[in-house]
Order: C-alpha cells, then sequence, then structure tokens
C-alpha cells in the first residue's frame, strides 16, 4: 500500500461517523448573513442555513462569528453537494418543548415577547417554540384590540401541551385573576370606613364614576361627587383623572365613595352666614308649584316659599321666576339640624320700603 493510500486511510479512521438525527458539535469555520459553516469533524463541512437556524428573521452574522462552537442536529449527511446539512433550530425546539413541557406540569409562569398579533390572539415564541395565546385568554376583560401588546413581554401559563399537533395553547387570564384577587385581598385588609384614598377614575356612567383603588373598584355616586348638585360625572371627571377620596361605606366587596369631607361641609359655619335676618342672594336652582329654591352655594338650598316671593299675589313661582336667576331675599327662618333656610324677598321689600319712608321722614323734618 503507498504512503498515500495509509494517509487517506489514516484519515478516513480518524474521522467521525454520523447518521441523520444524530446530534453534532463544531467549530464555525465561516459565517455569512444567511449561511454558518461547521467543522464537525467529518470529512464533510456541516451546514446550518438562515431557515434552520431560527424561525425569526436574522443575519446570521450577528449571532455567531468563527470559532464559536455549537451544537446542531443531522438532517442530511449528504445534501447533494457533498455537505452536511445541520439544523440548530430543530435542536433547540426539541430543547424548548422540554422547557415548556416541565413548565406544563408545574404550572409555572413563563414569559416571552409577543412575536405577531393574529386575529384570534397572540403568539409568543419560547426560544424556537410557538405559544399561541387565544384573544380569550390574553386579558381578565375583553379587548377588541390586541395590537398593544405587539413585541411585549407577556407573563403566561401553559394550559394545553401537545407538541405533536402543534399544539401549545398559553393562558395569560388565569395570572391575571390571581394577582387581582392577591390585590383585593391587600385592599380590603388595609382600608376602612372614613379612609381617605387614592384612585384612578375607570368608568364613568349618568349614575356615578368608578374609581380604581389598586384591587377593587369603587362606586363614587353622583349624589356623592359634591356638596353642590352635579348634572353629570363626565363634566366633573374624565377617565384615567387620579383623585382623591372618601371611604364612606363597605360590604362584602362593594366599596362606596365620596367627596363630601366633613371639613367641607358648608353647614358646619351656615348658621353665622345664614343667620335670620340676614340678607342674602343666591340662585334658583329649580322650582315647585309651592316656591323656588334658591342654591346660596353648592351645597346649601333655601326655600323661597311662593307666599314669601312678593307683596302682590303669586299664583306659581315660574310666573315672576325663573330657573338661574338671581335673587336677593331675607332669611326668616334657620334650621341647623334640619338644613333648612327659608327666605322671604317680601320681608326684604318691606323692610326697603320702610327704610324708605324713614329717609323721607327725616328729609321732611
Amino acid at each position: 500500500m503507498s504512503e498515500n493510500n495509509e494517509f487517506e486511510q489514516l484519515l478516513e479512521e480518524s474521522l467521525v461517523t454520523i447518521h441523520n438525527g444524530e446530534i453534532v458539535e463544531g467549530t464555525v469555520i465561516s459565517v455569512k448573513p444567511d449561511e454558518i459553516v461547521l467543522n464537525i469533524g467529518y470529512k464533510a463541512d456541516g451546514i446550518i442555513t438562515k431557515n434552520e437556524y431560527s424561525n425569526q428573521p436574522v443575519d446570521l452574522t450577528t449571532v455567531v462569528k468563527e470559532g464559536d462552537s455549537m451544537k446542531a442536529k443531522v438532517l442530511k449527511v449528504n445534501d447533494g453537494e457533498g455537505q452536511v446539512l445541520l439544523t440548530y433550530k430543530r435542536l433547540a425546539m426539541e430543547k424548548s418543548n422540554e422547557r415548556i413541557k416541565e413548565a406544563f406540569e408545574n404550572k409555572e409562569v413563563m414569559k416571552a415577547t409577543v412575536a405577531s398579533v393574529l386575529s384570534g390572539g397572540l403568539s409568543v415564541v419560547v426560544e424556537e417554540t410557538k405559544v399561541f395565546i387565544p384573544a380569550s385568554l390574553v386579558s381578565d376583560t375583553y379587548e377588541k384590540d390586541l395590537t398593544k401588546y405587539a413585541g411585549q413581554e407577556v407573563e403566561f401559563i401553559i394550559s394545553e401541551f401537545n407538541p405533536k399537533k402543534r399544539r401549545i395553547i398559553g393562558d395569560r387570564k388565569q395570572i391575571l385573576i390571581a394577582q387581582k384577587k392577591k390585590m383585593q385581598e391587600e385592599l380590603f385588609s388595609r382600608i376602612h370606613v372614613g379612609d381617605t384614598v387614592e384612585g384612578v377614575v375607570k368608568n364613568l356612567t349618568d349614575f356615578g364614576a368608578f374609581i380604581d383603588l389598586g384591587g377593587a373598584d369603587g362606586l363614587l355616586h353622583i349624589s356623592e361627587m359634591s356638596w353642590g348638585r352635579v348634572e353629570n360625572p363626565k363634566k366633573v371627571f374624565n377617565v384615567g383623572d387620579k383623585t382623591k377620596v372618601l371611604i364612606k361605606d363597605i360590604k362584602e366587596d362593594k366599596i362606596a365613595l365620596s367627596l363630601k369631607f366633613d371639613d367641607q361641609n358648608p353647614w358646619l359655619n351656615a348658621d353665622q352666614k345664614y343667620a335670620i335676618g340676614a340678607v342674602v342672594s343666591g340662585r334658583v336652582a329649580r322650582m315647585a308649584d309651592f316656591g323656588a329654591f334658591v342654591e346660596l352655594e353648592p351645597g346649601v338650598d333655601a326655600l323661597l316659599h311662593v307666599s314669601q316671593i312678593s307683596k302682590e299675589h303669586v299664583e306659581k313661582p315660574s310666573d315672576v321666576l325663573k330657573v338661574g336667576q338671581e335673587v336677593e331675599a331675607k332669611v326668616v327662618d334657620f334650621k341647623q339640624e334640619d338644613h333648612k333656610i327659608s327666605l322671604s324677598m317680601k320681608a326684604l321689600a318691606s323692610d326697603t320700603a320702610e327704610a324708605d319712608e324713614e329717609v323721607v321722614e327725616q328729609s321732611e323734618e
């Protein structure tokens, strides 16, 4: 046997033998944007194409460099050109499937970035394995538009694992429900009736506002928004507004809120401002057949009885007055406990007439 033949035989014997499906380790000897060449100790080099590196778009020169060591799986010992076709992504997928299977069995919370937003939900990738999160399991509330999740890292658990059917389902809803339950328990453990807390306006209705207190929502009824009268909550708040509110009542999981703070109660010093005999001015807020209600300040209304509007006979208040009109009158009765004040324009007119008569008499003298 010649020396050349002996050398070739020794070389062949020193090289490894490989088979399809085998996992090999090699050293990167060349890398291009769409191809990696590995020295795997075989008579032919191993090739990893861009498609067999990852399911994600990638420039291979940015992820590996010459001299790096890599493990890959043999797809074909001979790709038709004398080279060994390798796959990196399928090996990574097998590893990630094992990782996902473990998380599924242990109900472990996983994290991954949303790779794409689909019509029926979100697709996330754990290493090289795709996990689908249906729209119904993305949130604990209905969300029409899921595009806001694109590129975001989300937490989820694996609720279904069947890699053979390529059905791996993620569930984010369960995590959110559990988190909210924990926050709710923490909130109810620390709040008490009479506390002042801060919240964010979550939703507005005709009858009030729902305030997110960080764990549970509280209802701020329209009647509790001011000591005065509020026509519509949307004229007072916008969704997203931050506000400090008073815990008025707690019944099981329901929280009633108020903005009527005791130190701001307009009736605290009303006996001084609206004592009997005081002349006051206000705005006609509403009318009934028996009289008009005059708002002296937000939260303090007084009754101007129809018989006290004028010296002349008045059939009904609307014959003389209109809502929004500013009037001046005299306080003829005040009841602090009942929050009732009675006014008289007739008495004020009489006082004015008597004063005018006195001035005339004094001038004649």
